[in-house]
C-alpha cells in the first residue's frame, strides 16, 4: 500500500496548544526529606504539544498545514511559536495576556515517568473571539478541519466552528474530551479512546453492547463516523449501519502519550485525499503502532509510515 501525494491538501488544526517539557536524568537514591526518588537532572528537551502536535503530524505525512490557538503573554508561548516556525508551520497563535501558556513538565528516569506538572489557566472571553473570527476568516482556505480538544477552554465556540466549516463542505474532525459531546454534533468524524467514551455513553459488558452504545451515540450527534480507539485492542469505526475493525500493530510500547494526535492527523490527511474508510483508519492504526514506540510527544514522517504499509502488504 502506497500513500498518495498530500501537498496538494491544505489543513487547518483548532484547538488547545501546550509546551511539553522532558526533563531526563538518573535515580541511585531516595530523599531523606520524604521518601521519593531523587532525580539528577542531565538534560531537557522541549516539544509543541497537543494541537500543535497534530500539526506537526500532518506536516511530517506531507500535507500543508496551518495551526490556530491561543498562548499567554510569556517565555512558554514564546518557545512553543519558536518551535512551530522551526517545523515550517504556519501557527497563528494568538496572545492573551492574562493567561499563562499551558506546559506538561515530565520528569523521566530510565525512560520512565516519574512525574507530570501542568501549568495552565483557561482563555478570556475576548480572546476567544477574536480567535473565531480569525477562523471565519481562514476557513475558505483549507480542504479540512481538525479540531484538537483538550478541555483547556480553547474550543469554546467549536459549535459555530463546526457549523461554518460543514456549511461550506469542509471535512470536519474532532479530539474530544469531556462528558458532553453535543457541542460536537454535525462533525464528519470524532475520535473518542475508551476512557473517554466511557464517560459519555457509560461502561458497556460486551461488544454487542458498546456497538449500541457507540451507533447510538453516532445517530443523536449526526456525525457521519464515530472512531474508538482502543489501545492493545486496535481501533473500530462505526458508521451508518456497519463497523471496520482494525486489530493493534503488535510492537513495543514506550509511550502513548500523543498517540491521538497521530492518529487524527493520519486520517485527516487520508480523508483529505479521497480516501475510503477502511483504508484511512488502516494508515491511522500503523500510524499509531509507530508512534507509541517513540519516547513523548512524536510524530510519524511519512518515510516510516510508508515503510510499516509495505511491511504489512
Amino acid at each position: 500500500m502506497r500513500l498518495g501525494d498530500f501537498s496538494a491538501y491544505r489543513l487547518l488544526v483548532v484547538g488547545d496548544v501546550m509546551l511539553d517539557r522532558y526533563w531526563f536524568g538518573d535515580v541511585s537514591r531516595i530523599s531523606p526529606e520524604a521518601p521519593v526518588p531523587i532525580v539528577r537532572v542531565e538534560r531537557s528537551e522541549e516539544r509543541p504539544g497537543g494541537a500543535a502536535n497534530v500539526a506537526r503530524n500532518i506536516a511530517a505525512l506531507g500535507a500543508r498545514v496551518s495551526l490556530l490557538s491561543l498562548i499567554g503573554d510569556d517565555e512558554a508561548g514564546r518557545r512553543l511559536k519558536h518551535l512551530m516556525d522551526a517545523d515550517g508551520i504556519d501557527a497563528s497563535l494568538i496572545v492573551d495576556a492574562a493567561i499563562d501558556t499551558t506546559v506538561k513538565l515530565r520528569v523521566i528516569s530510565r525512560q520512565q515517568q516519574l512525574l507530570r506538572i501542568d501549568f495552565e489557566t483557561r482563555p478570556s472571553g475576548d480572546v476567544l473571539l477574536a480567535k473565531l473570527d480569525e477562523f471565519k476568516r481562514r476557513l475558505p482556505g483549507f480542504d479540512a478541519v481538525v479540531f484538537s480538544d483538550y478541555g483547556k477552554g480553547g474550543l469554546t465556540h467549536i459549535s459555530e466552528m463546526i457549523r461554518l466549516a460543514r456549511d461550506v463542505g469542509k471535512i470536519v474532525l474532532v479530539d474530544p474530551k469531556g462528558d458532553d459531546y453535543s457541542a460536537y454534533a454535525g462533525a464528519t468524524l470524532i475520535t473518542p479512546n475508551r476512557a473517554e467514551l466511557r464517560e459519555v455513553v457509560g461502561r458497556w459488558k460486551s461488544e454487542t453492547e458498546l456497538e449500541e452504545k457507540a451507533r447510538e451515540l453516532r445517530k443523536r450527534l449526526d456525525v457521519e463516523a464515530l472512531l474508538l480507539t482502543r489501545s492493545e485492542e486496535g481501533m473500530s469505526l462505526f458508521l451508518e449501519g456497519r463497523a471496520i475493525h482494525e486489530k493493534a500493530i503488535a510492537r513495543e510500547v514506550f509511550d502513548v502519550s500523543g498517540a491521538g494526535d497521530t492518529v487524527i492527523a493520519a486520517l485527516a490527511v487520508m480523508l483529505a485525499n479521497g480516501e475510503e474508510w477502511a483504508r484511512a483508519i488502516r494508515v491511522a492504526n500503523i500510524a499509531a503502532g509507530i508512534v507509541v514506540g517513540k519516547l513523548g510527544t512524536a510524530v510519524v514522517t511519512r518515510g516510516e509510515l510508508e515503510s510499516a504499509l509495505s511491511g504489512c502488504g
